[in-house]
């Protein structure tokens, strides 16, 4: 079975218990490796202790992103009772992004270590934010078109000067085709704020009958 198709008969218990199942992971592997490196390899002379910040990295990197991943899930299982697929989909793709941005931030906080690792981590993450601002912000915009159904497939409205059918409402793009078939992908950030205007039934047959 593909992950997608996983995903779609998610339900809200098996998220959670997922989520719950990858914490009890990390835990016990982190206090394994803890117990391996200073009381059980020290005992044959081995001494790992140089390599245990690079060993903590790579096991938050990892059990961060499931952790990250199935936290997500939890929001589309709620999302995907509540709404659709086509809502629920993009707002775990949101938690996704804004995740990984806090993971990076954090390995790097334990790489650099004291003020120094607090230093980079605020750095890195006014990066990542800058980096990601206009990508979040359609994302955001394009959840609020789809709680507040200001649009929906098959109207015919203008939308910043384009008229045409609604073809999708996505997390990014708001599609719509214009009489001459020509796809236009507005960015949803420019749809906020701005007017939005629904052609009338008649105006709509009138467009198709000219």
């Amino acid at each position: 079975m593909s992950y997608e198709n996983k995903l779609k008969k998610l339900t809200i218990t098996g998220a959670i218990i997922d989520f719950i199942v990858w914490i009890s992971a990390f835990i016990i592997i982190s206090a394994l490796v803890v117990w391996l490196v200073n009381v059980f390899l020290p005992k044959f002379n081995i001494d790992l202790q140089i390599y245990i910040l690079y060993i903590n990295v790579t096991l938050t990197l990892i059990f961060g992103y499931f952790l990250i991943s199935s936290f997500a899930n939890i929001m589309y299982a709620f999302m995907k009772k509540k709404y659709s697929e086509d809502v629920a989909k993009p707002i775990r793709n949101v938690f996704l992004i804004i995740g990984v941005g806090a993971l990076l931030t954090v390995i790097a906080g334990e790489v650099g270590g004291g003020l120094a690792g607090v230093s980079v981590g605020g750095f890195l993450g006014i990066v990542i934010g800058y980096a990601t601002q206009q990508t979040l912000g359609q994302a955001v915009a394009g959840l609020f078109l789809m709680f507040s159904k200001a649009l929906k497939h098959g109207e015919l409205v203008t939308l910043t000067g384009d008229t045409g059918i609604v073809t999708d409402v996505g997390i990014l793009f708001t599609e719509i085709t214009k009489d001459d078939n020509t796809i236009v992908l507005i960015p949803n950030n420019t749809l906020i704020g701005n007017k939005i205007y629904k052609l009338p039934k008649k105006d709509n047959q009138n467009n198709k009958s000219t």
